[in-house]
């Protein structure tokens, strides 16, 4: 319990240290969480508040999927899903389906690319969306991209 105790401290640490910008103390403080959860949480807290000031995060999400891959297989799934949703909002769409590769079960791998590519697709990349979209392996998640893509579109052309 003290391990908990220690590790929720030191990512409120954490957190006073993103609000300074000071991310590279940050990543040092979570290097020393010892609560597995709680560090891959910090870690994927600090890739998003670096990704969201235009910081080089590149090691902090090295970092942070070494946490991550420390989990349960449940709790592994939803950090790399949470993590993956949080960057493909912020437009880092590659580092998003990097992350969604690892997830091992299809279905939830699916959302990610499906998520990745109605994101794409708002934007312009509609080529690119459809690839991400015919290479969804799960067909329910498949149908239901292709028919939101659909609405998308018909939606911009009104």
């Amino acid at each position: 319990m003290q391990e908990w105790y220690q590790s929720r401290a030191l990512y409120e640490t954490i957190n006073g240290l993103l609000k300074k910008r000071d991310f590279d103390l940050a990543l040092q403080v979570a290097r020393g969480i010892p609560d597995k959860g709680i560090k891959a949480t910090s870690y994927s807290k600090i890739v998003v508040e670096m990704a969201k000031r235009g910081v080089d995060y590149e090691e902090a999400l090295k970092e942070a999927i070494e946490a991550i891959m420390e989990l349960d297989t449940d709790a592994k799934i939803r950090a790399l899903m949470s993590l993956a949703f949080e960057l493909i909002n912020l437009g880092k769409f590659e580092d998003a389906l990097k992350l969604g590769e690892l997830i091992p079960d299809v279905s939830n791998r699916s959302k990610i690319k499906a998520e990745a590519a109605l994101k794409i697709a708002e934007r312009g990349d509609i080529p690119r969306a459809l690839n991400l979209i015919n290479d969804i392996l799960d067909e329910d998640v498949k149908t239901w991209a292709t028919s939101m893509l659909v609405n998308k579109m018909s939606r911009r052309e009104e």
